[in-house]
């Protein structure tokens, strides 16, 4: 999956910089703000797909002593620089559409729409590739990526409508509404991103997971007295992590509620990076906070 990931986003980055820059120059000739201001998202979406690549490459590396978990977060750092770059890239977009709204200038509607569609046509190949070569689902920096090539197809399809409304009806008015509409399509990419990124660099739960469906499951073993000191997290897409301690009765088979503990969190939660400690009362150690 890790190849197919890595070849889809080849392939995305090469239509994306073909079309980003038939935009740039495209809109620089019909001056055309909403032809600038995507060919400006297809920019942060080539420097992000180029990033998720290195990011891919780093996180081929194994393992070292002071890095246990080799390079794979490399990913999630990728992902969140990639979303603070939208926020950027839409402030600039809205700066110069306000700029624009009292004072609209003509636009070359025709030229516009032309390679509006091109630019369509491009976005929905990218997207294509992504979903059926990558793991859009489950790789963060890959659905990141998608994501933004989608909101790229939406901003082609917002120039498109700008500009049948300025051939149609003259109203250039149309050209800096549109590229408001695109930028808070950007800003709402990004906040995900964002908000999915941090929330792994956080140590937080994995989507999908309810630690209280795990503390339940495994509480239910036969021997199991109490469940504590609960952590679940990601360390990147697709590879989840989790520790606990089991207090389990005297007589209790330690090896055998270690075993059945092992095969709940694989199976029932896909998880199989588990380490699990099984104590009797016996046992005394500091108080740990969950």
């Amino acid at each position: 999956m890790r190849e197919g990931n890595r070849k889809a986003l080849i392939a995305a980055l090469a239509v994306t910089s073909g079309i980003m820059l038939l935009e740039f120059f495209g809109g620089l000739w019909t001056n055309s703000l909403a032809l600038l201001s995507d060919s400006g998202h297809m920019l942060s979406d080539a420097g992000s797909l180029l990033l998720s690549l290195i990011a891919f490459r780093f996180a081929m590396r194994p393992p070292s002593a002071r890095k246990s978990y080799g390079f794979h977060r490399f990913e999630i750092l990728a992902a969140f620089i990639n979303g603070a770059a939208l926020f950027v890239v839409a402030g600039v977009i809205l700066w110069e559409a306000a700029e624009r709204l009292p004072d609209p200038p003509v636009v070359a509607s025709g030229t516009m729409m032309g390679i509006a569609a091109i630019g369509l046509l491009a976005n929905l190949v990218s997207a294509a590739i992504l979903m059926r070569k990558g793991d859009v689902h489950g790789n963060l920096n890959l659905r990141s990526a998608y994501l933004h090539v989608i909101g790229d197809a939406l901003g082609s399809v917002g120039a498109i409508a700008a500009g049948m409304l300025m051939q149609l009806f003259g109203w250039y008015m149309a050209d800096p509404i549109i590229s408001v509409l695109v930028a808070l399509l950007i800003l709402r990419s990004a906040w995900g991103v964002l908000t999915n990124s941090v929330h792994v660099l956080m140590e937080g739960t994995p989507q999908g997971i309810e630690r209280n469906d795990i503390v339940n499951a495994l509480a239910a073993i036969d021997g199991v007295e109490d469940v504590h000191d609960v952590h679940c997290w990601t360390i990147t897409s697709g590879m989840n992590a989790f520790s606990c301690h089991l207090l389990i009765r005297e007589d209790a088979d330690g090896q055998f509620v270690l075993q059945q503990a092992i095969e709940i969190m694989s199976g029932r939660f896909g998880i199989d990076h588990a380490t699990i400690q099984v104590e009797t009362p016996k046992i005394r150690h500091m108080e740990l906070h969950d």
